[in-house]
Formats: C-alpha cells, sequence, structure tokens
C-alpha cells in the first residue's frame, strides 16, 4: 500500500480511498497526498475539506481518479 500511495504523490494524483478509523468506521475519502513520513501520511481530504493525517495500517483501498478531457467540437 506504501508504495502505492507513494506512486500516487509523485504522480500529483487524486485518490479515492477506504479507510478504516480506530473506532472501526469505514469512510471514503477524495484526497491529494501531500507528504508521507513512516507508517502515516498527511494529505488534504476533500470530503472533510481540510488536511488530514492517517495511518497507511488504516487505508483499505486506494483508486486514482482520472480525469479525461472533453474535446470541444
Amino acid at each position: 500500500m506504501k508504495e502505492q500511495l507513494i506512486k500516487a504523490m509523485q504522480r500529483n494524483q487524486f485518490l479515492n480511498m477506504m479507510y478504516i478509523s480506530k473506532d472501526g468506521t469505514v469512510s471514503k475519502r477524495r484526497i491529494k497526498i501531500i507528504k508521507i513520513a513512516g507508517d502515516s501520511f498527511q494529505a488534504y481530504c476533500f470530503t472533510r475539506q481540510a488536511k488530514r493525517t492517517f495511518m497507511i495500517d488504516s487505508v483499505l483501498a486506494v483508486v486514482p481518479i482520472i480525469h479525461k478531457e472533453r474535446e470541444v467540437v
């Protein structure tokens, strides 16, 4: 998982993430990774509209968000 997060940060990608909190609540977040340090990472969470710290071990899944350019005719 850490390797996927590092790649996303290097590519400046936005991610959809499934995350489980300490109390067992699962949430879907849209994030952009700011930095990775040890077993946690900082990201801007568009769901909460704030910078948040997440534990890598609590990430269930990440999927890059790919924006396709629409061609104007």
